[in-house]
C-alpha cells in the first residue's frame, strides 16, 4: 500500500471519529436541559434549617425517639429520628425490613448493636449500618444511657415509630396493657405489615436474660 492510499485511509478514518464524536455530543443533554430536569424532579423541595434542641432523655420507659426530618421534607429520600436509650435496657425485638435500609450514628454512650449472629459495639462518634433483610436489633449493654440518630433512606419509617411510641405505647401504660393483649397485638400485626417488618419476639428475651437488660 503506497502513502497516498495509507493517507487517505487516515483521514478517512479521521472524519469518521469526528463525526461519531459529533453525534455523540449532539445526543448529551446540555447543562441548561440537565439543570432543568432535576429542578422539575425536586420542585416539592425546599431548603430548611432545624435549629438546637436539648438532648432527647430516655424517659420513663426507657427508650424514646424525636423526629428530626422528615420524609415529607426530602420526596420520601430520607428521614430521621433522634433516639435515647437508658442504661441496661433492651431495645426493640430482633427484626428485619423488607424495603428499608438503616444508618446509625451514636452522639453519646455506647451503643450495641446486634446483626444476625455478630454483635457490635458502637462508641459515641461511631456509625453502624443496617441493610434490609438482615436480622437485628440494638440495646444497651452499659451502666450509662446512649443517644444517637438513626437515619431511613427511601420509607417514611419516622411514621412508624412516633405511632408506636406516641400512641400505641402510651395507650398501653395508660390501660395497663402488654404486648400479648389481643388489641395490641392487632395493631403491631397492621403496623408492621404496613411498613414491611417482620419481627422475632420469641428471640427478645434470650437476649434480655443474656445481658441482663430490662
Amino acid at each position: 500500500m503506497n502513502n497516498k492510499e495509507n493517507n487517505g485511509r487516515r483521514n478517512a478514518i479521521q472524519q469518521i471519529m469526528m463525526a461519531s464524536a459529533g453525534i455523540s455530543l449532539f445526543s448529551l443533554p446540555s447543562f441548561a436541559e440537565t439543570k432543568s430536569s432535576d429542578a422539575t424532579a425536586n420542585k416539592n423541595l425546599s431548603p430548611f434549617m432545624l435549629s438546637p434542641m436539648e438532648p432527647l432523655q430516655p424517659g420513663p420507659g426507657g427508650l424514646d425517639i424525636r423526629t428530626w426530618v422528615r420524609s415529607s421534607q426530602t420526596n420520601m429520600q430520607y428521614s430521621c429520628v433522634e433516639f435515647a436509650v437508658a442504661a441496661k435496657k433492651m431495645g426493640p425485638e430482633p427484626h428485619y425490613h423488607k424495603s428499608l435500609d438503616e444508618l446509625m450514628y451514636v452522639l453519646d454512650g455506647t451503643a450495641t448493636v446486634m446483626v444476625e449472629d455478630t454483635v457490635y459495639e458502637i462508641p459515641a462518634g461511631g456509625w453502624h449500618f443496617r441493610p434490609r433483610g438482615m436480622v437485628h436489633t440494638f440495646f444497651n449493654n452499659t451502666d450509662k444511657p446512649f443517644r444517637g440518630i438513626d437515619m431511613y433512606f427511601n420509607q417514611n419509617f419516622e411514621d412508624y415509630l412516633e405511632e408506636l411510641f406516641h400512641k400505641i405505647i402510651p395507650g398501653m401504660q395508660k390501660n395497663k396493657l402488654t404486648m400479648a393483649d389481643a388489641s395490641i397485638a392487632k395493631q403491631m400485626h397492621a403496623l408492621h405489615k404496613k411498613f414491611g417488618l417482620v419481627g422475632f419476639p420469641e428471640k427478645r428475651k434470650p437476649i434480655m436474660d443474656k445481658y441482663g437488660l430490662w
